[in-house]
């Protein structure tokens, strides 16, 4: 049985795109009390939120007045993402053009039989998502150790301190989880591609399929959350 979404990573989800849509508009001082009331959760799961979102750039903090959104451009994301795409493409790379170990393969489809089970059904609940984010954050994590380039990990931990750079900064529209499961989905099936390209020795395709893959979430389709410039 799914173990319930930790209500932390709800709040998260939500408040990112509510930041990055523009929906709590920039500047807007966020209250860890009206917060923790909309969305039914105690003050220790706002707060753990904002602190995240703070190292994303999203927001601000204002002293004990608590914390203040940061509003962020097209361009920003784009410059963040493409540099994501750049370094795990590089990641990706090192590790086709390399005999691929046994312990690293058995790993890498395990992680991937993961994705396969979060998707064999119909059905997707918050719960859903919260499988996701941790079989997401394990495939990214397996790659970036696996390539065995320690400048790539701190390059990346840098990158990520910018808006939506990290693999891990879903942003969700929870009134629509349907179109959400599409969009995840597509993710996974990204995933398999890049671990066929990397499995097979093909060093250039499994780069140029990591790219796409970061580039993948700049689709206004995948990304309906940011206005014009």
């Amino acid at each position: 049985m799914t173990a319930p979404m930790k209500p932390g990573q709800r709040v998260l989800f939500a408040l990112r795109k509510m930041i990055v849509s523009g929906e709590i508009p920039d500047g807007a001082r966020i209250a860890e009390i009206a917060t923790a009331e909309r969305f039914g959760v105690s003050r220790m799961p706002v707060r753990t939120a904002l602190r995240t979102l703070e190292q994303e750039g999203l927001v601000a903090k204002l002293g004990r007045r608590g914390y203040a959104a940061r509003g962020v451009t097209p361009a920003q994301i784009d410059d963040a993402i493409e540099v994501r795409g750049v370094l795990e493409g590089l990641a990706v790379r090192l590790i086709a053009s390399r005999p691929i170990a046994p312990g690293f393969a058995r790993k890498l489809k395990a992680v991937l039989a993961e994705g396969d089970a979060l998707f064999a059904g119909d059905g997707f609940a918050p719960e859903h998502v919260d499988r996701f984010y941790s079989y997401n954050l394990a495939f990214h994590d397996l790659l970036l150790d696996a390539s065995g380039n320690r400048a790539i990990g701190v390059a990346l931990a840098r990158n990520n301190h910018l808006p939506l750079a990290s693999a891990a900064a879903l942003a969700l529209d929870w009134d629509d989880l349907a179109n959400a499961r599409e969009h995840l989905k597509a993710a996974h099936e990204e995933h398999l591609a890049v671990a066929d390209a990397m499995l097979s020795g093909r060093a250039d395709d499994a780069e140029q399929r990591m790219r796409r893959h970061a580039r993948a979430a700049l689709n206004p389709g995948v990304m309906p959350l940011v206005g014009p410039v």
